[in-house]
């Protein structure tokens, strides 16, 4: 019998009473239901037989997320590009000054820049955009990495496992830029496609950046479609919602302009709702219908009001919207819709700045 966080016990009472009595004293108000979770949690790791290496990674994560969130917090409605590449890129590099050009441009345009904090591309990258725009989450290794000096405090944090640091490389952004590199890109990068593939993130633009007249990005495109689709691991077209290019700046319009139009979107029960900055027309509600009914699972794409939910919540209330019911084996096909809506010719004419 496989058990899941929901089969976690209640407290006894009195114990109940305690936690309770703590979260009123620490004068927690929001979020209460969460914070409870979080220290009833630790509570049963502390009754359970869990081992001590075990209580100790629970522990250190806890703390790097913690130490994480607060990095980000202050820049919650600025929108970020994670840069990923080698760090053992040197400045010589072509590699180096085209991660370099795509920060300095998106940091024009209101952007800043996530890296891993390293040197090489990271550095690079932190260099383009400056130190005010620039966010690190370096990792501590007992050789080659160590934070670059372009990057200082307290825009950075430091975290001992990578599956935090993955964690906070890839949840604040709106775009990633990937750069040839070692074992660590490969992971970051395939990590970026899972996650798109499966729908576990919601979409997002990723360029796949390559040195000039460089076959890196184009080589695992060419594995890609020979051994993983070719051996029916993956789907034909899985690879489509990257942009492979040599080009820093289709690099930098790919990221921008995919919110173009599209705002964000939102599940609303079984329908998928998607905000625009635009209010499409009827001829283009229905090419819409038309162009994608595969992934419709019943009815039509159409357009709406915000949702109870949504008005509740305050969410993006003044955009307009458009909602459908999503094969749900199609949702890695939403970047293909969000492009069309981007397309449209309702559409605004210029990305907004700073998204």
């Amino acid at each position: 019998m496989s058990l899941t966080p929901a089969d976690t016990p209640s407290l006894p009472p009195e114990l109940q009473g305690a936690v309770d009595e703590l979260i009123a004293e620490a004068g927690i108000s929001a979020n209460r239901s969460l914070i409870e979770r979080i220290l009833v949690t630790g509570l049963h790791l502390g009754t359970d037989p869990t081992d001590r290496l075990d209580l100790k990674i629970t522990a250190a994560a806890l703390e790097e997320m913690r130490a994480a969130f607060r990095l980000f917090a202050p820049y919650a409605d600025v929108p970020k590009v994670t840069v990923f590449g080698s760090a053992r890129t040197r400045p010589d590099d072509p590699g180096y000054a085209q991660a370099e050009q795509v920060a300095a441009a998106l940091a024009e345009q209101g952007w800043m820049v996530v890296t891993g904090a390293g040197p090489g591309i990271m550095e690079a990258a932190t260099k383009g955009a400056g130190p005010r725009r620039s966010l690190g989450v370096s990792i501590r290794l007992p050789f080659e990495e160590s934070p670059n000096p372009v990057l200082v405090d307290p825009n950075r944090v430091a975290m001992k496992y990578f599956f935090t640091r993955k964690l906070m490389l890839v949840k604040e952004s709106r775009g990633f830029v990937c750069l040839p590199g070692g074992f660590g890109t490969l992971d970051e990068t395939f990590e970026l496609l899972t996650l798109q593939q499966t729908g576990k993130a919601e979409p997002v633009p990723i360029v796949l950046l390559d040195r000039p007249g460089g076959h890196y990005w184009r080589g695992l495109a060419d594995f890609v479609e020979t051994e993983l689709a070719g051996g029916g691991f993956i789907a034909s077209d899985d690879l489509e919602r990257v942009l492979i290019t040599e080009d820093p700046v289709r690099a930098v319009d790919e990221i921008v302009g995919f919110w173009r139009n599209y705002d964000s979107l939102r599940w609303v029960g079984g329908r998928l709702v998607l905000r625009l900055r635009a209010e499409p027309s009827d001829a283009e509600i229905a090419g819409l219908n038309e162009r994608f009914a595969g992934l419709l699972a019943g009815g039509r794409i159409e357009r709406v009001a915000p949702f109870a939910v949504e008005r509740n919540d305050d969410d993006r209330l003044e955009l307009p919207r458009l909602a459908l019911e999503l094969v749900p084996r199609q949702v890695g096909e939403l970047h293909r819709l969000i492009r069309a809506i981007d397309e449209l010719p309702s559409a605004p004419t210029e990305p907004p700045l700073g998204v």
